[in-house]
């Protein structure tokens, strides 16, 4: 973009923004509470509107700079990952950590304690960014940076909009590579899988993960940015590629370590189509085949954006559980044995994390320790009966408690507010909500924790997917 171009997007960025402020403002003098829609989310929890006490963010869409002798782009708070991603790419560049799911915005991935695979080497989205602008609860504007607003701008991280509304923010960038070369390290079980984790962290290559596709069988991935490769080309972003996570079990049961290079954008999102694994359990539902022929002939619904708009419309979530959670990684292998006791829902996904970019963030990473934790991802359906559902979640959150994890928060939790707030530090948080008049937004218990039931209806869900809509209860 020349001068012109940028001066002309910053100064329609202004005008969003002081539009934006003056809604927030009335709702301040009028003592009104209001949430802020974004017209799209990653969260499994259904959400609704009341469409006279929000603010809409959804317009807050552009890549406004990128500076590339700095390394850092200026976008607004409703960019997506892919749309960053691609903003970048052709200068050689790429964001230090990247979500899986493409949809997921630079506001989201702040506010939710985003991480991805290379977390273990800059924490999580939120310790990648240099500032943020904000609209506080009262209608002014910040800029919140480890040195302006310090206490916001850390306090921001997991706080799921509850201190105000991210207006724009400013990304690290790291050289790009055209491929990942991706190592596939098959292991045998749970000790196993964690200390090869250990190890590839300790190389410090571009990107860890791991699955776990049986309590004997996973696979530790290590990837490496190159320009060039002689390793077979795996692609994943096509109709007829099969889903990454199958490509993947089909070289683990081959039983030898591979080595396979990935188109980088491709590898980014490798875990879109099928949404990591989760849009298996739709053919299974519905009663239909799970083959190559019907994934192709479907693909337009597996994508991650249309599947959420299915479960936001259906409420098919609360059958499930899909928790994030944190470990030390010397109680991960105990706990990986209790979800296989507990649940036996396989596959389970594993990310190491860099806690200290997570530290000064308490609902992020409170009261983890260690350098690094070890994420698990445990995602699968329970039951029809919601109440049973209810009842396993609460088994997961009591045992992670005792083994001194900690979830994420974009999914159900099911804490009553007395144990919530045992686990997270209410008075440090009361003090910031008053500092940045904040009191009058919902609290992260009010907007994470389960209060009331929706209907499932899962053939909703579909049609919602089907027709394109955004499945969010606006009313």
């Amino acid at each position: 973009m020349d001068e012109t171009a940028l001066d002309e997007a910053q100064a329609v960025h202004e005008q969003k923004v002081a539009e934006l402020a003056s809604q927030v403002r009335g709702f301040y003098r009028r003592g009104e509470g209001f949430k802020v829609y974004h017209a799209s989310t990653n969260s499994t929890r259904v959400l609704e509107f009341d469409r006279t006490r929000m603010v809409d963010t959804s317009g807050f869409d552009q890549v406004l700079r990128v500076d590339r002798d700095r390394k850092v782009v200026v976008v607004e708070a409703n960019v997506s990952m892919d749309r960053l991603v691609d903003a970048v790419l052709p200068l050689g560049l790429v964001p230090k950590v990247v979500p899986e799911f493409p949809g997921i915005t630079v506001a989201g991935g702040l506010q939710g304690g985003a991480g991805e695979s290379s977390s273990f080497k800059w924490g999580g989205v939120h310790s990648t960014l240099n500032w943020f602008e904000m609209v506080l609860a009262d209608g002014d504007v910040v800029q919140a940076s480890p040195e302006e607003h310090a206490d916001l701008f850390f306090g921001a991280a997991g706080a799921y909009g509850t201190l105000g509304v991210v207006a724009a923010a400013e990304v690290q960038l790291i050289d790009a590579a055209a491929l990942v070369e991706l190592e596939l390290r098959v292991v045998h079980g749970f000790d196993e899988a964690n200390a090869a984790l250990a190890v590839a962290v300790r190389e410090q290559p571009d990107f860890v993960d791991g699955i776990m596709f049986a309590a004997d069988l996973g696979v530790i991935m290590v990837g490496r940015m190159v320009p060039k490769s002689d390793a077979s080309l795996w692609r994943v972003a096509r109709a007829r590629d099969d889903w990454f996570y199958l490509q993947v079990l089909a070289a683990v049961r081959a039983g030898k370590t591979a080595r396979v290079a990935m188109p980088l954008r491709e590898y980014l999102f490798r875990y879109d189509r099928g949404g990591f694994w989760m849009g298996m359990y739709a053919f299974k539902r519905f009663g239909k085949p799970f083959n190559r022929f019907t994934r192709w002939l479907l693909d337009p619904l597996m994508h991650t954006r249309r599947m959420y708009s299915a479960l936001q419309a259906s409420g098919v979530s609360q059958e499930f559980v899909v928790q994030d959670l944190a470990l030390p990684p010397k109680k991960a292998v105990e706990f990986m044995e209790w979800v296989d006791g507990e649940f036996k829902l396989y596959p389970l996904w594993l990310c190491p994390l860099l806690i200290d970019g997570f530290d000064r963030s308490p609902f992020v990473s409170r009261p983890l320790k260690d350098d690094q934790a070890v994420n698990v991802g445990v995602w699968g359906p329970v039951s029809h009966n919601l109440d049973a559902v209810e009842a396993a979640n609460r088994r997961l959150e009591h045992t992670l408690t005792e083994m001194g994890g900690r979830k994420w928060l974009y999914a159900y939790a099911f804490y009553t507010e007395q144990e919530f707030w045992e686990l997270y530090p209410r008075d440090w948080y009361d003090a910031l909500r008053r500092k940045y008049h904040a009191e009058g937004l919902p609290t992260v218990y009010d907007k994470v924790c389960r209060h009331r039931r929706m209907p499932v209806m899962a053939r909703r869900g579909v049609l919602t997917a089907l027709l394109g809509r955004r499945g969010i209860r606006v009313r």
